[in-house]
C-alpha cells in the first residue's frame, strides 16, 4: 500500500460509457497501490470505501447537488490527512487535480418540446456551466482527456494552459483484441446478417451530440441507390429509438437498418462489422470508435472528435470534415472497403499497446507530483 489515500469523485465508476469505464480503471489500479475512498451514484468494483450518493427517482441531474455537497466534505477530510484528490469535470470543485472528461461549454444540444421542458433545460446547463467554472478555475492540474479538450479549455474558461495535461485514454486488450479467424462469421450467424457490407453505431438514441440523426438522413439517401448494399447495425437505446424505428418503417428502409438496443457484448458485435461510423457533433475523445479501432475495425469519426487528433496518416480520409459531407464519405468508404481493413489493423496494435494500466499509472504520477 501506498502511504497516501485517495480520493475519487465522479457519477460513475462502471463498466459502460467513455468516461465512466475510464474512473473505473482509474480506481481499480490505484486500489492495487492505496487506499481509495470514492464518492458516487455507482461503482461497479470492490476494495474501495464507497460512499454512494443516491439520485433521485434514477436521475443524474437530480443528485448532483448532493454528490457536490459530499464529495466537498470528503476532499476536505481527504486533503488534511495528506491524501490525494480527482475529481470529474465540474462535479466538485476542489483545489486539488480534475479530470475532464467533457467540457459542457463546447457544446449544448438543441431542445425542444414543451416550455417547462426548454426552461428545465436552460437551468440545468447554466447550473452546469457555472459548477464546470468553478471547478476548473479552483484545479491545481487539470487532466484533459485529448488536445482538442486542452485547447477548449483555454479557449471557454482562459485556463493557463501550464497547469492541462493530456493524458488519453487506455484500452482492454483482452476484451477488444484482434479479430480471431471464424469470429466474424460466428458472429454474423449469431446476429441473422447476410453478407452484404454491414457499417455499425454505437451511440445514445436520444443525445442528438451522437449525431444519429446526420446518419440517418445519409442513410436514406443512400438506400434510393441501386448500388448501395450496405446495412447499417445500431447499438443503443434512448428515449429517440422508437421515433427512429417508426422513422425507418415510414420511409421504407427498416431492412436495411437494424436497431440491436443496449448490447453487453458489443465487442463480439463489432467483430461482425465492416466499419463503424459515429458522425458525432461534439466529442471530448471518443472511446467507443478508440475501441473499434482497436479491433481493428475501419472506423469513420467526424474530425472534430479528440479520437481523430490519433489518426494516422493513412487512415484519415475516414475523417468526416463536414455532416452534409457525409453521403460522400460513405460512398467513398464503400468504393475502398477492401483497403482500409489492413490499415486499421496495422493501427489497432498501437493503440492496444497502451492499457488502462498505462493511463492510470500516468494519471497517478502526474497527480501525486503536482498536488
Amino acid at each position: 500500500m501506498a502511504s497516501s489515500p485517495w480520493l475519487l469523485i465522479a457519477r460513475d465508476f462502471i463498466p459502460t460509457g467513455g468516461m465512466d469505464a475510464a474512473n473505473l480503471y482509474l480506481a481499480m489500479h490505484l486500489a492495487e497501490r492505496a487506499a481509495v475512498e470514492i464518492v458516487a451514484h455507482r461503482a461497479d468494483m470492490n476494495g474501495v470505501t464507497l460512499h454512494t450518493v443516491h439520485r433521485p427517482f434514477g436521475r443524474d441531474i437530480l443528485g448532483e447537488g448532493k454528490l457536490r455537497a459530499v464529495g466537498l466534505r470528503k476532499a476536505r477530510e481527504m486533503l488534511a490527512k495528506g491524501g490525494y484528490v480527482l475529481a470529474n469535470g465540474g462535479n466538485c470543485p476542489v483545489p486539488a487535480a480534475n479530470w475532464v472528461h467533457y467540457i459542457h461549454a463546447a457544446y449544448r444540444a438543441p431542445v425542444a418540446g414543451t416550455f417547462l421542458r426548454r426552461w428545465k433545460d436552460r437551468f440545468y446547463h447554466r447550473r452546469a456551466l457555472r459548477w464546470e467554472r468553478e471547478a476548473l478555475v479552483v484545479a491545481k492540474v487539470i487532466i484533459a482527456n485529448s488536445a482538442l479538450t486542452a485547447r477548449q479549455l483555454v479557449e471557454h474558461f482562459g485556463i493557463d494552459s501550464r497547469k492541462i495535461h493530456v493524458v488519453y485514454y487506455g484500452t482492454d486488450p483482452d476484451r477488444f483484441g484482434p479479430i480471431e479467424p471464424g469470429e466474424r462469421e460466428a458472429m454474423r450467424n449469431q446476429l441473422g446478417w447476410d453478407d452484404r457490407p454491414w457499417m455499425i453505431f454505437v451511440g445514445g438514441l436520444g443525445d442528438r451530440r451522437k449525431g444519429f440523426d446526420t446518419l440517418y438522413a445519409a442513410w436514406k439517401v443512400l438506400c434510393a441507390k441501386p448500388e448501395w448494399d450496405a446495412n447499417l447495425a445500431v447499438i443503443g437505446r434512448g428515449a429517440e429509438l422508437a421515433y427512429w424505428q417508426n422513422c425507418a418503417i415510414a420511409d421504407r428502409i427498416a431492412d436495411r437498418i437494424s436497431f440491436l438496443g443496449f448490447r453487453n457484448d458489443v465487442p463480439k458485435v463489432l467483430a461482425a462489422a465492416d466499419a463503424m461510423v459515429h458522425p458525432s457533433r461534439y466529442e471530448a475523445y471518443g472511446l467507443g470508435v478508440h475501441e473499434a479501432m482497436c479491433r481493428g475495425l475501419p472506423a469513420l469519426v467526424s474530425a472534430n472528435a479528440g479520437v481523430a487528433e490519433r489518426y494516422p496518416e493513412n487512415l484519415r480520409e475516414l475523417l468526416i470534415h463536414d455532416p452534409e459531407s457525409l453521403v460522400e464519405n460513405l460512398q467513398h468508404w464503400y468504393a475502398n472497403r477492401a483497403s482500409f481493413p489492413a490499415r486499421a489493423v496495422e493501427y489497432s496494435g498501437e493503440l492496444r499497446s497502451r492499457t488502462w494500466a498505462h493511463m492510470a499509472e500516468e494519471i497517478r504520477t502526474l497527480v501525486e507530483n503536482t498536488t
